[in-house]
């Protein structure tokens, strides 16, 4: 899924999000391990907040542990989309997020390439061009969270990566 900028986020403007339905059903306990030996780290365990908000200087990856929740992506204008545990999102830096419902036990671990820190920004944060310019920075992650050395994140946001500038960086016409 790819989002185009919205009001409430800048999203990315060449990677997608990716979706891994399932991937963990049989046993989420195993998510954050997995994440962490696939050098997604800074882990935490909790919820999604329900405002808008996005960060940009890392990406992130969502895993479902328990319970079910319908999140927007993209912004006001993006999509929702149902969670159930088991599953695990990938966010490119700059894509939008928000919870619009959840069942009462929803629990997700969030966790980032090579341990980074997260920023939180919102529609209000301030200015959307240094936004886009810091999520026009954040490294392709060297792993897939959920598949290691290879996997969708790697397939989908390798050939992509190339086609992501800073701003100020456009090739001439």
């Amino acid at each position: 899924m790819s989002f185009k900028e919205d009001i409430t986020a800048p999203n990315n403007p060449v990677l997608p999000v990716i979706l891994y339905e399932g991937a963990f059903k049989r046993n989420t306990s195993r998510i954050e391990g997995v994440f962490n030996r696939h050098e997604w780290r800074n882990s935490w365990t909790g919820g999604v907040y329900d405002y808008h908000h996005f960060h940009t200087n890392v990406h992130e990856a969502l895993g479902v542990v328990q319970g079910s929740a319908i999140l927007r992506l993209g912004g006001e204008s993006g999509h929702d989309v149902e969670i159930r545990a088991g599953d695990v999102l990938a966010l490119p830096a700059g894509t939008g997020h928000k919870r619009i419902s959840a069942s009462a036990d929803f629990r997700v671990v969030g966790a980032y390439p090579c341990g980074a820190k997260w920023n939180l920004w919102t529609s209000e944060s301030g200015e959307r061009k240094l936004a886009i310019a810091e999520i026009a920075q954040v490294p392709l992650p060297d792993t897939d969270p959920v598949h290691g050395a290879d996997g969708p994140l790697i397939e989908y946001w390798r050939p992509a990566f190339g086609r992501l500038q800073p701003i100020g960086d456009e090739e001439p016409a």
